[in-house]
């Protein structure tokens, strides 16, 4: 096929070469207008007339641009669109809403430029007016769909919290001879964390606790939270042993959650045991858990050493360590999850156990009240940074009078 065939002898070809300059801008796809500089409608196309419902004779000559305009846009026009343009000599792309002939409202996108004459004098304005009801219907459904996502979000944040309570005591008992206190940092609205903590009786004069942090977050997590808080409390009060307590749970994640969807945790579980002159026995035992911090009466500080200690819900015998140490009035037993010293302080830098240390340091002596109240505080100044759920269980015997 020739040139000649592909263009001039192309009927669609030889009418587009038969629209003039007029027939383009009378019916355009979007609304011309031109305005004197006082606003005064001089020239308009059959396109925003059709819009409008409204005759040319109605208009030129007659109204001013602003006329057509909502009450709203009036005034936006006035204190807005008008100064700007006088400043700029041209304004795009703004959102205004036109009056119709039948009292409708057009939502349309208005650019408006100042033609000048030979000398630089502006001469009159040159406006562009765009149909933006598609847009405006596409806006409307989008918030439409946002407020929603936000009502069901806010629903999954209740729902969220409430399993999270539900996975923690509500309030910790009260212990004869010993302070104890708590504390839980949610770094995430949106999803169940792993962590938990518990004290509970064993007897006369005897107290079990526990903290841990199942692996993973979500319902899945949840799930293993649950059965391995139950099955702690039921295995210490037919077990006098802590590792044995931590044995038995073992060996229930490891039977329940073998194969790909295996779920292991970390967990420090303790018997404490109150003696004649106030001080109190403690037992730890370890599977995998960072270290508790031992803050003593005379202002020093340590990690209490539970190396070798394996994660729980891996293997079917787990290597499980266990410690003693006693607390003298004054001191002050801290657990914790891994979530305080993985946080980030600064860029990728992590918190990291030293520095946890050294803040104990400082800190001690202290009471459990005291202690759980200042870490609270730096977990929360961490911000983002602190990406993981912390928490926090911390038992102390008062100071004698």
């Amino acid at each position: 096929m020739t040139a000649d065939r592909r263009n001039g002898d192309d009927p669609a070809f030889a009418a587009l070469l038969e629209d003039s300059a007029e027939d383009l801008y009378e019916n355009a796809p979007c609304g011309y207008l031109s305005t004197l500089l006082d606003g005064r409608i001089a020239k308009i196309n059959t396109t925003l007339l059709d819009w409008l419902g409204m005759s040319r004779e109605e208009l030129v000559g007659r109204k001013y641009f602003s006329d057509l305009l909502t009450v709203g846009g009036k005034l936006y026009h006035e204190t807005h669109f008008g100064p700007l343009l006088r400043m700029q000599g041209e304004i795009n792309g703004i959102a205004l809403e036109l009056k119709t002939a039948d009292g409708s409202r057009l939502p349309v996108l208005v650019t408006s430029v100042l033609k000048a004459g030979g000398d630089g004098r502006p001469l009159l304005v040159r406006t562009t007016i765009f149909d933006a009801r598609d847009r405006r219907a596409y806006e409307v459904e989008l918030l439409r769909a946002r407020q929603i996502a936000e009502r069901e979000r806010e629903r999954l944040q209740r729902l969220t919290a409430t399993l999270q309570k539900t996975l923690l005591p509500p309030k910790l008992p009260d212990v004869p001879g010993l302070d104890v206190a708590a504390g839980y940092h949610v770094a995430s609205a949106d999803e169940v964390g792993g962590d938990f903590y518990d004290l509970f009786p064993l007897g006369p004069g005897r107290w079990g606790m526990f903290l841990g942090d199942v692996c993973g977050k979500g319902a899945g997590a949840a799930v293993v939270t649950s059965s391995a808080r139950y099955t702690l409390r039921a295995a210490a009060v037919y077990e006098p042993e802590a590792a044995a307590v931590l044995a038995d749970l073992n060996s229930l994640l490891a039977r329940q959650y073998s194969g790909p969807e295996s779920r292991y945790l970390t967990l420090l579980f303790g018997v404490l045991t109150a003696l004649d002159d106030g001080s109190f026995d403690v037992t730890l035992a370890s599977g995998g858990h960072p270290s508790a911090l031992l803050l003593r009466h005379d202002g020093t500080a340590d990690y209490v050493p539970t190396p070798g200690g394996q994660l729980i819900g891996i293997l079917p015998n787990a290597h499980i360590t266990t410690t003693k140490l006693r607390l003298l009035p004054g001191d002050t037993l801290l657990l914790y999850t891994d979530g305080i010293t993985d946080a980030h302080t600064d860029g990728d830098r992590r918190y990291g156990p030293e520095a946890l240390l050294a803040f104990a340091r400082q800190l001690a002596p202290a009471s459990p009240q005291a202690t759980v109240a200042a870490l609270s505080e730096i977990v929360e100044g961490f911000g983002e940074g602190a990406d993981d759920d912390v928490a926090l269980l911390s038992v102390g015997v008062p100071r004698k009078a």
